[in-house]
């Protein structure tokens, strides 16, 4: 099983990543707070989950082993798989997910996109105690680096659509967004989820 990969990014989106290690390319399925932290260029380093399943084997990266043992917590549930536990990573924080598992907060959780009520009681009543046993200290404390402003609300248009949000809804949401202002993607996505999450 692959665990850890070093190399250089020879393609980035807002879900996935092309990583280049020692010539053979990497296709990894990054959530959006991994997005954040990920460099221009130079080499980059992610802790790795393999899922293989009949027909595919999948990598999805993350910049820190905390956000890789909150991945492998959620895919843990039943009804949770790996593209779910990727998506509720991007929309919340790693910190805050933890205090809304420990603090049992079910309407939070049940704003997250394919999380229903029920799930959310799932997860609750599943991870509550695993959750607080992770440091979150170890969390970075940096902030998300910007990229150039190149299609930008097409490409947040589709890293919301893929996160489960439908069009007519994210096509509202970016409707009051400003994008005239150089903001790169992530600050979009970030105000844009802002307002979904209401």
């Amino acid at each position: 099983m692959i665990a850890l990969l070093t190399g250089k990014i020879a393609f980035k989106t807002p879900d996935h990543i092309i990583l280049d290690v020692n010539g053979v390319g990497y296709r990894v399925m990054i959530p959006f707070s991994t997005y954040y932290e990920l460099p221009e260029e130079g080499a980059v380093t992610l802790h790795i989950h393999t899922n293989v399943r009949e027909d595919a084997i999948q990598l999805y990266g993350f910049r820190t082993s905390l956000e890789k043992s909150f991945f492998q917590l959620l895919i843990s549930v039943s009804g949770i798989g790996p593209k779910l536990a990727r998506d509720i990573l991007s929309n919340i924080q790693p910190a805050a997910l933890a205090q809304a598992l420990g603090q049992g907060d079910i309407h939070k959780l049940s704003t997250i996109p394919g999380i229903g009520k029920k799930t959310a009681e799932r997860l609750v009543l599943e991870l509550k105690d695993k959750a607080g046993k992770l440091d979150i200290s170890a969390l970075p404390k940096s902030e998300p680096r910007g990229i150039p402003a190149v299609d930008v609300m097409d490409d947040v248009t589709s890293a919301l659509i893929n996160l489960g949000y439908k069009e007519p809804q994210v096509r509202k949401a970016l409707g009051g967004l400003d994008a005239s202002g150089g903001a790169g993607v992530e600050e979009l996505l970030k105000q844009a989820l802002k307002i979904l999450m209401k």
